[in-house]
C-alpha cells in the first residue's frame, strides 16, 4: 500500500512538470487569437516557428549558446576534476587552507564578481567574445567540492594497485579514478550545462552585438520588441527550442546517474 501510495504522489509530481511544457508546446502551435480559447476546435499549425526563424537569427543565437554551454562544461568538467582529487588524494601543505577559501566563493553572490570580471576582460580585450563568455564559468567552487567529495571515498586499493603497476599521478587518475567519477562528472555536467544554457545576466553585459548574443538575451530582447501586443506562440516556439538542449543533455547523461560508481574501476 505505501509503494501504491509512493508511486502515486511520484506520478503527481511528474505530472505537475510535465503539463507546462505540454502546454507551453500547445500554445506554440496555437495561432495568436486561439492561445484564450477551446483548444478542441484549434487547427494548429507551425505558423509561430516559422516567424520566430524570419523575425530573429535564432539559429545564430542557438549556435552562440551551444558552444558557449559545451565548452563551459567540458573546461569546468576537467578542472574542476583535477582539482578535486588533488585536494582528495595528494597531500600538500596548506591543503585545507586553500580548499576553504574555495568553499568560502561560493557563499559570494555572483553579482558581486560582475564588475571586477568585466573590468578584467576590458583589459583582456576578450568583450564580445567566446573567451569572455565562456574562461569566468570554467573556474568554480562548488565543481571543486563536488569532485573532492567523491575522491574522498575513492577505493584507496585501487589507487594502490596502479601504484604496484607503475602508474604515476596523471595515470591513475586518468586511467582508474575518472572511469569511476562517470557517475559525478555527469551530474555536475548536468548542472553545468544547464546553469550555462540558461545563463542570461553575464552574456547580457559582455556581449554587445547580435552576432554574439545568446539564445537567452536574444530571447529576452525579441519579447520587449513586442509593443502593442505580446506574440505568445513566438515567445512559446522560442521557449520550446531553449528547452530542447536540455531535455537532451538530461536524457544523455541519465544512465551515468544510476550506473555503479566502481563499474569503471572493473573494466
Amino acid at each position: 500500500m505505501k509503494k501504491v501510495f509512493l508511486r502515486f504522489i511520484l506520478f503527481l509530481l511528474a505530472l505537475s512538470m510535465i503539463v507546462p511544457f505540454f502546454m507551453m508546446f500547445l500554445i506554440s502551435l496555437s495561432g495568436q487569437d486561439n492561445i484564450f480559447t477551446d483548444y478542441k476546435n484549434v487547427n494548429l499549425s507551425f505558423c509561430a516557428y516559422k516567424n520566430v526563424f524570419h523575425s530573429i537569427p535564432i539559429v545564430k543565437y542557438f549556435l552562440n549558446s551551444l558552444i558557449v554551454a559545451l565548452f563551459m562544461t567540458v573546461g569546468q568538467v576537467v578542472v574542476s576534476a583535477l582539482a578535486g582529487y588533488g585536494f582528495a588524494r595528494i597531500e600538500f601543505k596548506g591543503r585545507e587552507v586553500l580548499f576553504f577559501i574555495i568553499v568560502l566563493t561560493m557563499m559570494v553572490p555572483p553579482q558581486v564578481n560582475i564588475v571586477p570580471l568585466f573590468w578584467l576582460m576590458s583589459k583582456l580585450g576578450w568583450i564580445n567574445t567566446y573567451q569572455a563568455l565562456i574562461v569566468p564559468g570554467i573556474f568554480g567552487g562548488f565543481g571543486v567540492f563536488m569532485m573532492r567529495q567523491f575522491f574522498k571515498n575513492f577505493e584507496k586499493d585501487l589507487e594502490d594497485a596502479s601504484k604496484l603497476d607503475g602508474c604515476n599521478v596523471f595515470q591513475t587518475f586518468f586511467k582508474i579514478a575518472m572511469p569511476c567519477a562517470l557517475p559525478a562528472i555527469a551530474t555536475l555536467s548536468i548542472f553545468t550545462f544547464v546553469s550555462a544554457w540558461n545563463s542570461f545576466m553575464w552574456p547580457l553585459i559582455v556581449t554587445n552585438t547580435e552576432n554574439m548574443r545568446t539564445l537567452a538575451v536574444g530571447l529576452t530582447i525579441f519579447k520587449s520588441s513586442f509593443r502593442e501586443i505580446t506574440m505568445w506562440g513566438e515567445l512559446m516556439a522560442c521557449s520550446c527550442i531553449c528547452s530542447i538542449p536540455v531535455i537532451l543533455i538530461f536524457i544523455l547523461g541519465k544512465k551515468y546517474l544510476i550506473n555503479n560508481p566502481m563499474e569503471g574501476a572493473v573494466k
